[in-house]
């Protein structure tokens, strides 16, 4: 017989977290904090993140988030394609697997959606950068990342902006307003009447609004654009610099949405190169020179004239 389903009425009861269940699909979140841990992540954006935290106890107000779970939250944002601030912290605050990735209790409230922007408008953008070089650390000791061949892809994004609340650059007047005078003009129409104001403004011809005359006082660097179905809206156009063989990230730059392919592609390439580069050097340090082993050739191991060894001389 179907039986309908339903939560059973909550008793006094205690049950131990490692006997919660979780899906199958948690056990990413756990290698990947894994290998975060094992690189030193945690510690690397803690030292990045120091000198913007305030370190006065008496201060008041609640204690700072970890900017290791900052990161991590961002991360979980990028995996699963979650595009707002909102958005991650309410993945983060529903799923058990997030939690412990995120080291958050059953009982712990996850950081909310507003303390991730404050934390955003409170770092610079080297802090960004300095965590995101880290992260390929690890993809160029293993091997994977060798820099061969590098690729630019492009995709546009909807900018937190509105083009309802456009202003005019010239004198900051709202869309709104300057519909509305263009309306009283023409046809005598109140100008606080919203609907009629509206109409007025789908039959008018020749409507056109353009980037250089029309800004968003939300998000200045967006531009009005056609997305990927097709419709116009307020966008960027993202630029990725992309390893080839690995599929690793090496560069991402935030371009006008009105910039052409081709634009500023070397300098792109020469940023994605530099980055190859420098996780080398990085790698190279951090790995450590073979001591290079003394030269014991007395001349009877039997070795043909003029084999180098390992000092740098012959034997």
């Amino acid at each position: 017989m179907i039986r309908k389903k339903t939560l059973p009425e909550q008793e006094e009861l205690w049950v131990a977290r490692n006997r919660i269940k979780i899906s199958k699909g948690s056990s990413f979140y756990d290698r990947l904090a894994a290998d975060l841990d094992a690189q030193g992540f945690g510690d690397h954006v803690r030292s990045l993140c120091e000198a913007h935290y305030h370190h006065d106890e008496g201060a008041g107000g609640r204690p700072p988030i970890d900017p290791e779970v900052y990161f991590k939250m961002l991360m979980v944002g990028f995996f699963e394609k979650i595009g707002s601030e909102r958005g991650i912290a309410s993945r983060c605050e529903d799923s058990l697997s997030i939690r412990r990735f995120l080291r958050y209790d059953l009982d712990e409230a996850t950081p909310n959606h507003s303390s991730l922007s404050v934390i955003r408008e409170r770092l610079p953008e080297e802090v960004f950068e300095a965590a995101f070089r880290f992260s390929l650390r690890p993809l160029r000791k293993a091997g994977l990342l060798k820099g061969e061949a590098i690729g630019v892809d492009r995709s546009t994004v909807e900018a937190n902006a509105s083009l309802e609340k456009l202003t005019r650059r010239e004198d900051g007047k709202s869309y709104r307003d300057y519909v509305g005078e263009l309306a009283a003009e023409a046809e005598g129409i109140d100008p606080q009447d919203n609907a009629a104001v509206a109409d007025f403004d789908r039959r008018r011809k020749d409507k056109k609004v353009s980037n250089e005359e029309w800004v968003s006082p939300n998000d200045p660097d967006a531009k009005i654009g056609p997305r990927k179905d097709g419709a116009w809206d307020m966008i960027h156009k993202v630029e990725n610099a992309v390893d080839l063989e690995s599929g690793a990230i090496l560069s991402v730059e935030v371009q006008p949405a009105t910039k052409g392919d081709s634009t500023g592609m070397a300098a792109h390439f020469e940023t994605a190169v530099a980055m190859v580069e420098y996780t080398a050097s990085i790698v190279e340090e951090e790995l450590g020179r073979e001591e290079q082993e003394p030269c014991r050739n007395d001349g009877d191991d039997g070795d043909a004239a003029g084999t180098s060894c390992r000092c740098g001389g012959s034997r």
